[in-house]
């Protein structure tokens, strides 16, 4: 079974409530999304860092529920 939009975003604006987040539905089968995410909490972080923040986030469901996620992480500049 698919994991919804509404639930990744939900996941997601949990974790980072003061990010700017666009998420997108790749392919259109609900199962390959992409997101960017901006957000001071990755701030002194290595990619590898934010990006386990974000899989974090996800609460197990990458690779399971959700099997593609194509991610961006950044940092908001001032």
């Amino acid at each position: 079974m698919a994991l919804a939009r509404e639930k990744i975003m939900a996941f997601l604006w949990e974790a980072f409530p003061e990010a700017e987040i666009d998420l997108k539905d790749s392919v259109g089968d609900s199962n390959h999304f992409a997101v960017t995410i901006i957000s001071k909490t990755f701030s002194g972080k290595t990619k590898i860092e934010q990006h386990k923040m974000v899989y974090d986030a996800l609460q197990g469901h990458m690779g399971t529920s959700l099997h593609a996620l194509s991610l961006k992480t950044q940092i908001p500049t001032e």
